[in-house]
């Protein structure tokens, strides 16, 4: 194809709708829906001027890997908004009878979306403005075929009346952690819109390990959703003056071998910490993990946290269910801790965390996170202790703390039960909280390979200073892993002090 066999007619174009996702003969690597981009489509490049939408390296590859259903984490401004918005234009133009809805997370972005597609518009031949593209409407937000009995619409995700009443064959969510109110209700109202073969598009810079973006990128894989990351260096643009090699930190000459980086990206990266300091990995995603748990208000060190989490292994084994999962079985003489942090309320209330730590090292050996009413957790955590040599077993006594010990002494008659006050179990107070958690935060910058769960990294990750002063886990998270562990380093420092004593 040519740009001299433009459609000329109504029913051309609808032929070439039927062909959008078909690889050119003589160009393997090009749809024709991309052809039709960097023929028909004019955008805005960084320098403010009108340049045919020819796809860059981010673009290309979204291409080659979408499905029906994607969603894509990203760095700042790689042109995914604007590839889509061109691929949904170009169905909407082509395939008669569609609605194609794009949601941006606040009114302002809605607006500069549609200027985007009003652009693609009245940059079209006039032959096609003037005949089977004429619009009936085109207002602040909408634009209408009425040859096709199409229709391309921009909304702001804060319209609660976004997407009810219409059946959406294309839908375009942007900015999706920046979505205002109860996101994931909006999207299940825009969701509920569509027919079962719409395509729709999730795309967002990260904004913390919880939300609704978050959820969808986690559960992407079953929900058959095609995931896509993006790391800042691919854009091309993100390059500034080369730094001389023998200044390259630890970090960056694993950026480099890893990844490829030039001397001017490690540039580019260096300033990015100057500019954004702990937010850069959110803003200027690296890794698909880090940039979500990037947070300014992260009580302990993130780059710390970063480096551990890169360098653990999968536990040697798991049972219930991956519930438990050990990294050290239990080795003849040697010395355990168990610290459980209850939760109440069985399989529909919060998880319950339990951690097996070696006195003498502080080791992390195996970790238990789940959802388990009182008895059933003093069982399996009764069980737990007694493997790892009839271990110290140290219980949180607050709240549904205190009916798992009643359970531990009456059903599962267990010893050794630690104590304090003349009270089984451990006490959380407002003094020793920040202690125990200065204690890890220690540890983590120390003593790193302590550490082997995945789970309690992330929990660190998310674990804030939250706008009252207080601590705990950001929003949509837990922190229930972390406070066991607090609590198993607290009691194995207390035995280790007062062995010293003696």
């Amino acid at each position: 194809m040519k740009a001299q066999d433009m459609p000329a007619d109504l029913g051309e174009l609808c032929g070439l709708g039927a062909v959008l996702d078909e690889r050119l003969t003589t160009l393997k690597e090009q749809t024709t829906g991309m052809f039709l981009a960097e023929t028909l489509l004019k955008v805005r490049d960084r320098r403010g001027q009108c340049v045919p939408l020819v796809a860059n390296r981010v673009q290309r590859e979204f291409e080659r890997r979408r499905g029906r259903k994607d969603i894509v984490l990203k760095a700042r401004q790689m042109g995914i908004s604007t590839w889509v918005a061109g691929r949904f234009f170009l169905k909407t133009i082509t395939q008669p009878g569609t609605l194609t809805v794009e949601v941006a997370h606040t009114q302002e972005a809605a607006e500069d979306l549609f200027r985007m597609v009003r652009r693609f518009l009245e940059c079209l031949p006039a032959g096609l403005r003037q005949g089977a593209l004429r619009t009936s409407r085109s207002s602040a937000r909408q634009i209408i075929f009425p040859a096709l009995d199409s229709e391309y619409r921009v909304e702001s995700a804060g319209d609660a009346n976004a997407g009810r009443g219409i059946t959406i064959q294309n839908l375009h969510c942007s900015e999706v952690a920046r979505w205002p109110g109860n996101a994931a209700e909006t999207l299940a109202g825009l969701r509920a819109a569509m027919p079962p073969d719409g395509e729709v598009v999730l795309e967002s810079t990260p904004k913390g390990a919880s939300g609704c973006f978050f959820d969808e990128w986690r559960r992407a894989e079953e929900t058959g959703t095609a995931r896509h990351f993006f790391p800042w260096w691919w854009e091309g643009a993100y390059v500034t003056g080369a730094v001389a090699e023998d200044t390259l930190s630890a970090d960056e000459l694993r950026l480099r071998e890893r990844h490829g980086l030039t001397l001017g990206q490690i540039g580019f990266r260096r300033n990015l910490k100057t500019d954004f300091d702990v937010l850069a990995k959110q803003e200027f995603a690296e890794d698909a993990e880090e940039c979500f748990l990037a947070s300014g208000s992260c009580v302990f060190d993130v780059d710390a946290i970063d480096s551990r989490s890169r360098d653990t292994v999968g536990a040697g084994s798991t049972r219930l269910g991956g519930a438990l999962e050990v990294w050290y079985p239990p080795v003849t003489g040697r010395n355990y801790i168990v610290a459980a942090d209850p939760a109440g309320g069985g399989i529909g209330g919060d998880y319950c965390a339990v951690q097996v730590v070696e006195l003498e090292t502080g080791l992390q050996c195996a970790e238990l996170r789940a959802k388990l009413g009182a008895l059933e957790l003093a069982r399996e955590v009764s069980a737990l202790a007694k493997e790892y040599n009839k271990a110290l077993l140290v219980v949180e006594r607050n709240n549904h703390g205190s009916g798992v010990l009643a359970y531990l002494r009456s059903v599962c008659r267990y010893e050794p039960l630690y104590g304090a006050g003349g009270q089984d179990g451990w006490l959380t107070t407002s003094v020793s909280r920040p202690a125990v958690l200065a204690r890890i935060g220690s540890a983590l910058v120390e003593n790193p390979e302590l550490f082997q769960s995945q789970r309690l990294l992330r929990e660190c990750r998310s674990f804030v200073r939250h706008a009252n002063g207080k601590t705990g886990a950001q929003a949509g998270e837990h922190d229930d892993c972390v406070m066991s562990m607090a609590i198993a380093m607290d009691v194995r420092a207390e035995l280790l002090e007062s062995r010293g004593r003696r």
